[in-house]
């Protein structure tokens, strides 16, 4: 998944970011509400995790616009205010749910797959399809009852295409979801991500279809 952080603390960013990253996300940072403007205006994201005081304004103002402009990514609010008023506030506003900081990191993350999973309107997080059973929380796929262990990119670039079966993503669109602003990507890096997942799937009823000039599709072949 990608995320995006807007956060002015610095210290507390860098731990959320590199917890995030350990777990195979994809996360962006924001320091202040114009970057995070910024990045929203460029990017497409999965979840958003949201401060309230940062040094240009009131995070609730960036919440209000987002929603105004029919943008129905997952917010989750960081903040130190803990009055219920404020809590109301923001889920009014078009928040998913609200953490009170100081907070357990374990918590954030357990917070953030609930939020997910309401997004996606599933109540569980395991996938059995074709052969496969795919638990990405668990970082764990299964083929025709054989564990295939992947790496990190390769199991979040499954994840996008599994749980989208049919549709078409664009190597940019591939792209952009699994790597960062900052990270040094080689012109090939999907092709060979793509090349390794075919492998994995062989023995299953997965196929990865490659529209020359569109993308590449997951299709069930039954």
């Amino acid at each position: 998944m990608k995320f995006l952080l807007v956060e002015d603390n610095q210290e507390l960013a860098d731990a959320i970011s590199s917890r995030m990253r350990l777990d195979g996300h994809v996360i962006e940072h924001a320091a202040n509400l114009a970057d995070a403007k910024a990045f929203v205006d460029v990017g497409e994201y999965d979840l958003i995790l949201l401060d309230i005081m940062l040094p240009d304004g009131d995070g609730r103002d960036f919440l209000k616009a987002h929603r105004a402009s029919n943008h129905d990514t997952p917010v989750i609010v960081l903040t130190a205010r803990s009055q219920v008023s404020d809590r109301i506030g923001s889920l009014d506003l078009g928040a998913d749910d609200y953490l009170t900081k100081p907070f357990d990191h374990a918590e954030l993350e357990a917070r953030c797959r609930a939020v997910l999973r309401r997004k996606t309107g599933k109540t569980k997080t395991i996938i059995e399809l074709g052969g496969v059973v795919f638990d990405p929380l668990a970082g764990r796929l299964s083929v025709n009852t054989e564990t295939v262990n992947l790496r990190n990119r390769e199991l979040r670039l499954f994840e996008l295409l599994v749980n989208s079966p049919g549709q078409v993503f664009s190597k940019q669109k591939l792209s952009d979801r699994l790597f960062s602003y900052d990270d040094d990507v080689s012109e090939n890096a999907i092709e060979v991500y793509i090349g390794r997942l075919r492998k994995h799937l062989e023995n299953s009823r997965l196929k990865i279809v490659t529209l020359r000039g569109l993308g590449y599709r997951l299709d069930h072949v039954l």
